[in-house]
């Protein structure tokens, strides 16, 4: 049973939730559970013996919907032998195409937005009674902020902490701020319980997430005037110290950032503190002005870089992920090339690489034709491949020879014999089980060897300062 407090007046019943896309759908899924369990609802893993079936979708690219699609064709076929079972999308997909999935297709019976969670009860009774059930109503204040998320598929070590919703860049290859709405962020004292709560509970690890961590801002106007004079202020600088003083012991990550918004601030209060890890996340999608500006990202090539010399310069040893998108509408060779030039610059420890793919309602559709063929876009997509596959395998390579903390997460998929864990900067390292240590504890592992993402080492004894994991004081 889900730890929360349950509806005694409900009778038990099993749900289903499945998460797609990113880490902010797997994050709100875990509000959800918390809100059905208060109505008796249990979780399960098997479709065929639960009441009540969510898919929380994700609408940034068709390959995600067509995926989706797939999976609520088999669902249906399972209704037609449980007529009872109750079949739902939540998040961006279903805001995007609600009348067709319930109206035209009939493959599903219940459609809930992002900011209509609260709202599932009265619509899953609404659908027991032989009604469909829509609600896609967005919000401008809705935050979640005093629900505690069930944790779902946990590690007990790792969890996600959502401080933000919604999103104001209008890209224009983006569909979220249409599916989840304007920017709005929690209060954040909230965030910081939050944190602490599974900090006790024996969790070591948090990841802020946001559409645009860098533009939270608490108390403050969309013109950078402060709301309410009598409370407290906060930027993402001073959240993010707020929750590593938290505890020594207490790692913190943040995703996702925007390179336009990106402070010198942030920067410093991440190399001050040993407990927030050495790893950002900046999209960059496209190494050409020109691009950025159809995208309308809001910075230019040189901008962009800029950002990553100030990262290497205030965090030397900080790692750096990015998103490309290849084949954007009009992207030119000459464009194309700039991508490539700026990956083999940066050096990129990960990246998430795409073909472009139209979205309906987005600026991109209106104002530009989707003109570059698809055997191109795969032609350059294979190119940033090839680059990022090389960046990778070096810049993880430069971790041999050197010792680096690591928190335990679990037990190696391809050996029983080894654990594996992460280090700061976000590079999975694995190394022969000790009798000494166990998951969810931190371990120092000299790296001896390394594949293009993953370093292979040997716990190492070195002694930690009583102030270890707090300040960096060099």
């Amino acid at each position: 049973m889900l730890d929360a407090e349950v509806n005694s007046d409900k009778r038990p019943r099993k749900l289903l939730l499945e998460s797609y896309g990113c880490q902010m759908n797997f994050s709100d899924s875990e509000i959800v559970a918390s809100i059905l369990a208060k109505e008796g609802f249990s979780t399960t893993r098997d479709p065929e013996e639960a009441d009540v079936v969510l898919l929380n979708t994700c609408a940034i690219r068709d390959n995600a919907e067509q995926r989706i699609r797939g999976r609520l064709d088999y669902l249906r076929s399972i209704k037609k032998r449980k007529p009872e079972m109750t079949i739902g999308v939540l998040g961006c997909m279903a805001e995007r195409l609600r009348e067709k999935l319930i109206e035209e297709e009939k493959l599903v019976d219940l459609v809930v937005g992002p900011d209509a969670y609260r709202d599932l009860p009265n619509l899953i009774d609404r659908v027991e009674t032989g009604q469909k059930a829509v609600n896609v109503l967005l919000s401008r204040e809705e935050t979640y902020a005093e629900i505690t998320p069930v944790r779902l598929n946990s590690n007990g070590i790792t969890a996600f902490i959502s401080i933000m919703r919604g999103c104001d860049n209008m890209c224009s290859f983006c569909v979220v701020p249409f599916t989840r709405g304007r920017e709005r962020s929690r209060e954040p004292e909230t965030i910081v319980n939050e944190a602490r709560d599974l900090f006790n509970q024996g969790y070591r690890e948090v990841t802020l997430l946001g559409q645009n961590v860098d533009s939270y801002k608490w108390n403050f106007n969309s013109k950078g005037e402060i709301t309410d004079p009598t409370k407290p202020t906060a930027n993402f600088a001073q959240l993010l110290e707020m929750v590593a003083l938290i505890s020594p012991e207490l790692r913190v990550r943040y995703s996702t950032s925007h390179p336009k918004d990106m402070t010198d601030e942030v920067l410093h209060v991440m190399a001050k503190y040993e407990n927030i890890c050495k790893y950002i996340h900046l999209p960059v999608q496209s190494g050409n002005s020109d691009v950025l500006k159809r995208m309308n990202r809001g910075y230019t090539r040189e901008w962009y870089l800029d950002r990553i010399a100030a990262i290497r310069r205030i965090m030397p040893d900080c790692a750096i992920s990015t998103d490309i998108i290849t084949g954007f509408c009009g992207e030119t060779e000459e464009e194309h090339a700039d991508t490539l030039s700026l990956m083999a610059e940066v050096k990129y420890e990960m990246a998430f690489m795409f073909k472009y793919s139209e979205r309906p309602k987005t600026l991109a559709e209106r104002k530009f034709e989707d003109d570059v063929p698809e055997d191109v876009k795969g032609r350059r997509l294979l190119e940033v491949i090839d680059i990022q596959m090389k960046s990778a395998a070096e810049r993880t390579k430069s971790h041999v020879g050197k010792v680096c903390r690591v928190l335990i997460e679990g037990v190696s998929k391809k050996s029983p014999d080894h654990y594996y864990g992460r280090n700061s900067q976000n590079i999975v390292v694995v190394f022969p089980k000790g009798e000494n240590y166990k998951p969810g504890e931190y371990v120092d592992v000299l790296a001896s060897d390394a594949t293009s993402v993953t370093l292979i080492g040997q716990e190492v004894f070195i002694p930690q300062p009583a102030n270890a994991g707090t300040i960096n004081q060099h």
